[in-house]
């Protein structure tokens, strides 16, 4: 498989799965929690955060802690990436890309989905350090 491939099956395994804060396992997931276990699925073993909030938009501070945990920053995009996104102010989300869209864990929908799009600003792009 070629990278990326592994962390978008394993967000699109997940597709349906409710929407709960701090979620981290098939009976919920929230953004942490899917991007997590999609980057696992590329054997990125790095600690999950917990004991965040819905709105603590700090795009530095999570820009830092993502790099500390060994994600590189991506400039073109490519399937399996980490998203962040600005979506309101003060409030961050992840998402991971997929060939055509990407993959989240949608609040409003309560379930991971998969979209075209959404309509926040890109404002961070990560995958783990493969050397390619």
């Amino acid at each position: 498989m070629r990278p990326g491939e592994r962390a978008v099956a394993a967000a699109r395994a997940a597709l349906g799965v409710r929407f709960l804060l701090h979620g981290r396992s098939a009976e919920g997931l929230d953004c942490v929690g899917l991007a997590a276990l999609a980057l696992r699925a590329e054997g990125f073993e790095g600690r999950v955060p917990s004991g965040y909030t819905l709105r603590s938009g700090d795009a530095v501070r999570v820009r830092v802690a993502i790099e500390v945990l060994g994600l590189v920053p991506a400039a073109e995009p490519r399937p399996g990436d980490l998203l962040l996104f600005r979506a309101g102010p003060g409030q961050l989300h992840f998402a991971i890309q997929a060939e055509a869209g990407i993959i989240h864990a949608d609040a409003m929908l309560r379930r991971v989905v998969e979209r075209p799009e959404l309509p926040w600003p890109v404002i961070g792009r990560w995958r783990p350090a493969t050397g390619d």
